[in-house]
Protein backbone atom coordinates (compact mmCIF):
# COMPACT_ATOMS: atom_id res chain seq x y z
CA UNK A 1 0.00 0.00 0.00
CA UNK A 2 1.58 3.35 -1.07
CA UNK A 3 0.66 6.59 0.70
CA UNK A 4 0.67 9.88 -1.15
CA UNK A 5 1.14 13.66 -1.28
CA UNK A 6 -2.52 15.51 -0.53
CA UNK A 7 -4.17 12.20 0.84
CA UNK A 8 -5.65 12.31 4.63
CA UNK A 9 -3.85 9.93 6.97
CA UNK A 10 -6.37 7.23 7.80
CA UNK A 11 -8.02 6.43 11.44
CA UNK A 12 -5.43 4.79 13.83
CA UNK A 13 -5.47 4.28 17.78
CA UNK A 14 -2.34 3.69 19.85
CA UNK A 15 -0.33 4.55 23.03
CA UNK A 16 2.63 6.74 23.37
CA UNK A 17 5.23 7.59 25.80
CA UNK A 18 5.33 11.62 26.70
CA UNK A 19 6.95 13.30 29.32
CA UNK A 20 6.61 10.43 31.77
CA UNK A 21 3.52 9.35 30.87
CA UNK A 22 1.24 6.70 28.41
CA UNK A 23 -0.98 8.34 26.86
CA UNK A 24 -3.91 7.50 24.28
CA UNK A 25 -3.96 8.73 20.70
CA UNK A 26 -5.95 8.66 17.62
CA UNK A 27 -6.22 10.53 14.47
CA UNK A 28 -8.47 13.20 16.26
CA UNK A 29 -5.33 14.15 18.08
CA UNK A 30 -3.26 14.84 14.85
CA UNK A 31 -6.25 17.06 13.20
CA UNK A 32 -6.32 21.03 13.92
CA UNK A 33 -2.18 21.19 14.13
CA UNK A 34 0.67 20.79 11.92
CA UNK A 35 2.14 17.23 12.46
CA UNK A 36 5.13 15.46 12.04
CA UNK A 37 5.26 11.35 11.75
CA UNK A 38 8.87 10.76 12.33
CA UNK A 39 8.60 6.64 11.56
CA UNK A 40 12.05 4.87 12.04
CA UNK A 41 13.32 1.01 12.27
CA UNK A 42 13.64 -0.10 15.85
CA UNK A 43 14.54 1.50 19.83
CA UNK A 44 18.18 0.10 21.32
CA UNK A 45 19.68 0.69 17.40
CA UNK A 46 22.22 2.65 15.90
CA UNK A 47 20.97 5.64 13.47
CA UNK A 48 17.58 5.90 15.11
CA UNK A 49 18.62 7.37 18.20
CA UNK A 50 20.93 10.19 16.66
CA UNK A 51 17.69 10.77 14.77
CA UNK A 52 15.66 10.93 17.47
CA UNK A 53 17.54 13.25 19.19
CA UNK A 54 17.94 15.73 16.77
CA UNK A 55 14.51 16.16 16.53
CA UNK A 56 14.69 16.43 20.22
CA UNK A 57 17.06 19.24 19.60
CA UNK A 58 14.45 20.94 17.40
CA UNK A 59 11.55 19.73 19.22
CA UNK A 60 10.86 23.68 21.24
CA UNK A 61 11.45 25.73 17.53
CA UNK A 62 8.96 23.24 15.51
CA UNK A 63 6.67 23.66 19.00
CA UNK A 64 6.55 27.58 17.89
CA UNK A 65 5.40 26.90 14.80
CA UNK A 66 1.77 24.86 16.15
CA UNK A 67 4.12 21.44 15.24
CA UNK A 68 3.79 18.29 16.88
CA UNK A 69 6.10 15.11 16.47
CA UNK A 70 4.99 11.70 16.85
CA UNK A 71 7.55 9.19 16.24
CA UNK A 72 6.39 5.89 15.50
CA UNK A 73 8.37 2.43 15.61
CA UNK A 74 6.99 -1.00 15.97
CA UNK A 75 8.42 -1.44 19.81
CA UNK A 76 5.77 -1.07 22.58
CA UNK A 77 5.03 2.22 24.17
CA UNK A 78 6.81 0.29 27.16
CA UNK A 79 10.21 -0.44 25.17
CA UNK A 80 9.61 3.57 24.77
CA UNK A 81 9.88 4.29 28.10
CA UNK A 82 12.80 2.15 28.45
CA UNK A 83 14.62 3.57 26.32
CA UNK A 84 13.80 7.17 27.53
CA UNK A 85 14.71 5.85 30.42
CA UNK A 86 18.60 4.32 29.69
CA UNK A 87 19.89 6.80 27.09
CA UNK A 88 21.32 10.11 27.34
CA UNK A 89 19.75 11.24 24.18
CA UNK A 90 16.33 9.46 24.00
CA UNK A 91 16.01 10.85 27.31
CA UNK A 92 15.82 14.68 26.22
CA UNK A 93 12.68 13.59 23.85
CA UNK A 94 9.17 15.76 24.61
CA UNK A 95 7.64 14.37 21.69
CA UNK A 96 5.36 11.26 21.73
CA UNK A 97 7.20 8.33 21.32
CA UNK A 98 4.18 5.79 19.44
CA UNK A 99 3.76 2.55 20.53
CA UNK A 100 2.79 0.42 17.03
CA UNK A 101 2.98 -3.07 17.97
CA UNK A 102 0.35 -3.57 15.73
CA UNK A 103 2.08 -1.89 12.78
CA UNK A 104 -1.48 -0.44 12.00
CA UNK A 105 -0.07 3.18 11.87
CA UNK A 106 2.87 1.84 9.96
CA UNK A 107 0.96 0.30 7.15
CA UNK A 108 -1.32 3.14 7.31
CA UNK A 109 1.40 5.28 5.82
CA UNK A 110 2.97 2.30 3.46
CA UNK A 111 6.05 1.98 5.17
CA UNK A 112 6.04 -1.27 6.63
CA UNK A 113 9.05 -3.39 5.29
CA UNK A 114 7.45 -6.43 4.18
CA UNK A 115 7.97 -9.69 6.41
CA UNK A 116 10.60 -7.71 8.83
CA UNK A 117 8.07 -6.20 11.03
CA UNK A 118 9.77 -2.71 11.04
CA UNK A 119 9.25 0.66 9.82
CA UNK A 120 11.45 2.39 7.03
CA UNK A 121 12.96 5.23 7.86
CA UNK A 122 10.47 7.52 6.62
CA UNK A 123 9.25 11.29 7.72
CA UNK A 124 5.26 12.46 6.83
CA UNK A 125 4.05 16.47 7.28
CA UNK A 126 0.76 16.93 7.78
CA UNK A 127 -1.58 19.77 7.65
CA UNK A 128 -3.92 20.81 10.46
CA UNK A 129 -6.79 19.08 8.33
CA UNK A 130 -5.04 15.80 8.27
CA UNK A 131 -3.86 15.61 4.45
CA UNK A 132 -0.55 15.08 3.98
CA UNK A 133 2.03 17.39 2.49
CA UNK A 134 5.62 15.67 2.71
CA UNK A 135 7.10 12.59 2.27
CA UNK A 136 10.88 11.61 3.10
CA UNK A 137 12.32 8.15 2.97
CA UNK A 138 15.55 7.02 3.36
CA UNK A 139 17.91 3.52 2.96
CA UNK A 140 18.59 1.82 6.65
CA UNK A 141 21.61 3.94 6.32
CA UNK A 142 21.16 7.36 5.70
CA UNK A 143 19.90 9.41 8.66
CA UNK A 144 17.54 12.39 8.20
CA UNK A 145 18.04 16.02 9.33
CA UNK A 146 15.55 17.91 11.57
CA UNK A 147 16.90 21.30 10.13
CA UNK A 148 16.13 20.51 6.55
CA UNK A 149 12.96 18.66 8.14
CA UNK A 150 12.00 22.27 9.89
CA UNK A 151 12.84 24.32 6.64
CA UNK A 152 10.33 21.90 4.88
CA UNK A 153 7.61 22.76 7.72
CA UNK A 154 7.85 26.50 7.21
CA UNK A 155 7.62 26.11 3.11
CA UNK A 156 4.79 23.99 3.61
CA UNK A 157 3.15 26.36 6.15
CA UNK A 158 4.07 29.80 4.07
CA UNK A 159 2.43 27.91 0.44
CA UNK A 160 -0.85 27.01 2.76
CA UNK A 161 -1.35 30.62 4.13
CA UNK A 162 -0.22 32.29 0.90
CA UNK A 163 -2.29 30.06 -2.26
CA UNK A 164 -0.24 31.38 -5.42
CA UNK A 165 2.92 31.59 -4.07
CA UNK A 166 5.32 28.59 -4.66
CA UNK A 167 8.87 27.62 -2.64
CA UNK A 168 11.59 27.32 -4.94
CA UNK A 169 14.61 24.91 -3.98
CA UNK A 170 16.92 25.86 -1.39
CA UNK A 171 14.05 28.16 -0.07
CA UNK A 172 14.40 29.63 3.72
CA UNK A 173 11.83 31.62 6.03
CA UNK A 174 12.07 35.21 4.82
CA UNK A 175 13.71 34.70 0.99
CA UNK A 176 11.48 35.68 -1.97
CA UNK A 177 9.21 33.30 -3.22
CA UNK A 178 7.35 32.65 -6.85
CA UNK A 179 4.05 32.91 -7.97
CA UNK A 180 3.39 30.61 -10.74
CA UNK A 181 2.33 32.14 -14.14
CA UNK A 182 2.55 32.26 -17.83
CA UNK A 183 5.27 35.31 -17.02
CA UNK A 184 7.74 32.85 -15.53
CA UNK A 185 7.46 30.00 -17.95
CA UNK A 186 11.16 29.67 -19.56
CA UNK A 187 12.73 32.44 -17.09
CA UNK A 188 13.69 30.77 -14.30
Amino acid sequence: MSVSINTEIKPFKATAFKQGKFVDITEADVKGKWSVFFFYPADFTFVCPTELGDVADHYEELQKLGVEVFSVSTDTHFTHKAWHDSSDTIGKINYFMVGDQTGTITNNFGVMREGQGLADRATFVIDPEGVIQAVEITAEGIGRDASDLLRKIKAAQYVAAHPGEVCPAKWKEGEATLAPSLDLVGKI
